[in-house]
């Protein structure tokens, strides 16, 4: 029973490694190659798991080649052009100012009843207020909708508006991010100050804060009896 445990967790750490390494991306990001490769880890992993008998080298060894093997093509998809469409193949285009393109829809397998799904999924219930569909590489659709069927912004409306970045935790459940509130611009003088006027004793009873691009704090307290991080 031991060895099993040993040899799971060494196996789980290794893949985790693995396609840690491999990137961030979603399973409805990655591309054919990659999605491949993950199922075949994936399989091979299971292997030494369930087969004691199998030495865990078996399993480690086909496991860092295919790391290895993805690293290469990966290279290879950011080096050339040529590569990257061998590999990765191209976007198509599948509706073109309103007009589906069949013989697209045909070469990349996709159906009329796939097409309308996805575009109703993106909030487009008819084609003719398309501008471009595009089948993308990763199997994802992009909608482009005609000009008159986009939502009104401000810049159609010549209004002028703030600089909209991006918000910085400084707590998380209870702690301080020493980090971010560095990076913030404050300190924990000024934190301390913040919650003081809000009458929060201080970190440990707020349960998140950020700090806001105009330079306000943004925060929410714990709940009531909750527990209080250490």
């Amino acid at each position: 029973m031991l060895v099993v445990f040993v040899r799971t967790l060494v196996l789980y750490i290794i893949v985790v490694v693995v396609m840690r390494i491999m990137g961030k991306r979603q399973i409805g990001q990655l591309q054919p190659f990659e999605l491949a490769i993950a199922i075949m880890i994936s399989e091979l992993a299971a292997v030494p798991m369930q087969n004691t008998g199998i030495p865990l080298v078996n399993g480690i060894i086909p496991i860092l080649t295919l790391l290895i093997a993805q690293l290469l093509m990966s290279f290879l998809s950011i080096k050339s052009i040529h590569a990257r469409a061998i590999i990765c193949s191209k976007p198509a285009i599948l509706i073109e100012r309103g007009q589906i393109l069949e013989s697209a829809i045909r070469r990349e397998m996709y159906t009329l009843n796939d097409l309308l799904e996805q575009l109703r999924i993106k909030n487009v219930p008819n084609i003719s207020d398309v501008e471009f569909a595009i089948l993308e590489t990763n199997g994802q659709l992009s909608v482009i909708p005609k000009s008159q069927k986009r939502p009104l912004t401000p810049e159609d409306m010549d209004i002028k508006t703030k600089y909209d970045g991006l918000s910085i935790d400084v707590i998380i459940d209870g702690r301080v991010l020493s980090e971010n509130l560095e990076l913030s611009g404050k300190n924990r003088r000024w934190l301390q100050d913040e919650l003081t006027k809000r009458q929060y004793d201080g970190p440990s009873d707020i349960l998140y804060a950020c700090v806001m691009p105009e330079g306000s704090l943004y925060l929410q307290p714990r709940e009531k009896g909750a527990s209080k991080g250490k």
